[in-house]
C-alpha cells in the first residue's frame, strides 16, 4: 500500500508524520521525495547504506550536421531550444523526453548523460529508508523521485514523504498512491497551504484525509476549511512541546512514547480502512 504524506508548505510536520508511520507500520519503506532538502535519514540513521547516481540525458547538437530548419525549436514545449545562428540548449528547462532528437531530419541532435543526483538506500530495523538527493543547482528533482520509487515494496506500507507544495515533483511523487494524507497547521496560512494540495488530491482523484498538525482548542481555520468542504479529518495532533524537543534530537517519538504509538497505529488503522472501502466502492 502507497501512502503519500502532503503538506502545502513546510514545516507543516509532513516528516514528523510519514516518518513515525512508518516506525509503527511492520516491514515497512520510508521514501523521502523531498530531495531539495530529504532529512528523514536523520530520524531512522539507517545502516548499510547503498547509493546509485541519477542521470538525465540532455541534448547536444552537431552543428555542422545542422540545416537550421528550427524543427527541434518549434517541438520542444518547454522552451528548452532556440535558434539565433545555431541552435541553443538550455539545459535546466529540459525535460530529457528526448522528441528534439527524434524528429531531426539530420540527426543532428544526440543525448548526453547528466548526473542530477544520487538515492541512497538503507535499513533501520525494520524500515527500508529511501532518499532521494538533489545536486545543488538541479532545476528539477523529477527523475531522482522516479527512481527513488522504484524501492517501494508491493508487500508491504510505502510511506512517501513528498516535497512541500503541489509542483511537478509531488504530482509525481503521488502518482501511484493509493491513500493522500494531507497535514496542515491551524494557521490561516496553514488552511491556505490545505487548499493547495486538497486542489491537487482531487485533480487525480486520490483518497484523502487531513492530520491537524500542533492542534490547539483556539479558532482553527484549517479545521474550519475541513468541515467546510466535508474533509475526513484523520487525526489531531496537539501542539505538545515534547514532539519539538524529540524532533530537534532527531528522535522518534512513537519508538519512546507509547501514547504516541498507538496514535499513529491508530492512523495508519483508519487509512488502510479508507484504501479498503474505496476499492470496494471503486475497484
Amino acid at each position: 500500500m502507497n501512502i503519500a504524506v502532503l503538506s502545502g508548505k513546510g514545516g507543516t510536520g509532513k516528516t514528523f508524520v510519514s516518518v513515525n508511520l512508518a516506525e509503527v507500520a511492520n516491514n515497512s519503506t520510508y521514501v523521502d521525495c523531498d530531495v531539495e532538502e530529504p532529512n528523514g535519514h536523520l530520524f531512522f540513521k539507517p545502516n548499510n547504506v547503498t547509493e546509485k547516481s541519477v542521470y538525465v540525458d540532455i541534448p547536444q547538437v552537431d552543428n555542422d550536421k545542422c540545416i537550421g530548419c528550427k524543427k527541434c525549436v518549434e517541438f520542444c514545449k518547454f522552451n528548452a531550444l532556440a535558434y539565433t545562428d545555431k541552435v541553443l540548449v538550455f539545459e535546466d528547462v529540459c525535460h530529457s523526453c528526448g522528441g528534439c532528437s527524434l524528429i531531426c531530419p539530420t540527426n543532428a541532435i544526440s543525448e548526453k548523460k547528466e548526473e542530477v543526483g544520487v538515492v541512497k538506500k538503507g535499513i533501520s530495523n525494520n524500515v527500508n529508508v529511501v532518499s532521494g538527493i538533489m545536486n545543488v543547482g538541479q532545476a528539477s528533482g523529477v527523475s531522482i523521485i522516479k527512481e527513488s520509487l522504484k524501492y517501494t515494496d508491493n508487500n508491504n506500507y510505502n510511506i512517501i514523504d513528498c516535497p512541500p507544495g503541489s509542483a511537478c515533483v509531488v504530482m509525481d511523487s503521488i502518482k501511484d498512491a493509493d491513500y493522500c494524507i494531507l497535514v496542515a497547521e491551524p494557521t490561516i496560512f496553514g488552511s491556505h497551504n490545505l487548499k493547495m494540495v486538497y486542489d491537487l488530491v482531487k485533480l487525480f482523484n486520490k483518497a484523502h484525509g487531513v492530520v491537524l498538525n500542533k492542534y490547539t482548542n483556539k479558532d482553527n481555520p484549517t479545521e474550519e476549511f475541513c468541515n467546510e468542504n466535508n474533509i475526513n479529518i484523520l487525526e489531531k495532533i496537539y501542539f505538545d512541546r515534547e514532539i519539538g524537543n524529540l524532533n530537534s534530537d532527531g528522535q522518534i517519538i512513537s519508538k519512546l512514547n507509547d501514547n504516541y504509538k498507538a496514535m499513529f497505529l491508530s492512523l495508519l488503522e483508519k487509512v488502510a480502512k479508507e484504501v479498503e472501502h474505496e476499492e470496494i466502492t471503486n475497484p
